[in-house]
């Protein structure tokens, strides 16, 4: 994935070795299930909305995208209050997202919008009754542009007292113990150095911000409770379907 959340595996993952081997692309998160999906790549950051649709699939261990309350890079954004919403704009670039966000309407708010798959420019429907679903480093200059502001994330957390988990690491096919094992040396290394990336990406961004949402916002480790909230949210995503 693209996002800033994913640089610190992209840049291990281009610093280990591991690409003298494989080549690497970079996506939104709805493109890299497709390329799964289609059998365009073997390894991906995939949204978890996606993995039901792969024929095959193995999780690796340890290691995902994830938060446990707020994320502040997953918003649902409107100019009323929940209740008055009459249609939500779902990000194209988003799978997981989108379904979460429509879980939490029927479950946990219990409103009925509509629902819109939204273009590139949607942004600038979201007014009056029309809210949108954002997803990805576009956040981090939008929280003041609209009146009501919703982190999916921490709303999850509200209703179901459980962390999400956005991706995780999946491969579509049977790949050596070698090649594994390489990728989750990457990925150890990067989660547990994120202070490599968090100052390249300070180059871009205000250090202050992005240290606390590499180190406090966004949560790395596959835990136990992600696993568990991993399988709840798909099994209530069943019901949306």
């Amino acid at each position: 994935m693209s996002y800033t959340n994913a640089l610190l595996y992209v840049y291990v993952i281009n610093k280990s070795g591991f690409l003298n081997d494989y080549s690497l692309s970079l996506d939104i998160p709805s493109l890299c299930a497709e390329k799964l999906i289609k059998d365009q790549a073997d390894v991906g950051l995939v949204p978890v909305a996606a993995i039901p649709y792969l024929k095959k699939h193995n999780i690796f261990p340890d290691f995902c995208i994830g938060a446990n309350g707020p994320v502040h890079s997953v918003m649902l954004y409107s100019d009323v209050p929940l209740k008055d919403i009459k249609n939500i704009f779902l990000d194209y670039q988003s799978k997981t997202s989108v379904m979460l966000v429509q879980v939490l309407a029927k479950f946990s708010w219990q409103i009925n919008p509509q629902y819109i798959a939204a273009t590139e420019g949607y942004e600038s429907k979201i007014k009056d009754g029309s809210a949108g679903v954002i997803i990805g480093d576009r956040n981090f200059f939008m929280s003041k542009k609209y009146e009501y502001v919703y982190d999916l994330s921490e709303h999850w957390k509200l209703f179901t007292g459980l962390p999400f988990v956005f991706a995780c690491w999946v491969t579509n096919k049977n790949i050596s113990t070698a090649q594994s094992d390489a990728l989750y040396q990457s990925f150890e290394f990067g989660v547990d150095n994120r202070n490599d990336s968090i100052n390249q990406l300070a180059k871009r961004y205000d250090r202050n911000f992005i240290k606390t949402y590499l180190s406090s916002y966004v949560s790395y480790y596959f835990d136990i409770p992600k696993q568990q909230a991993m399988n709840l949210f798909l099994n209530l995503s069943k019901k949306i379907i």
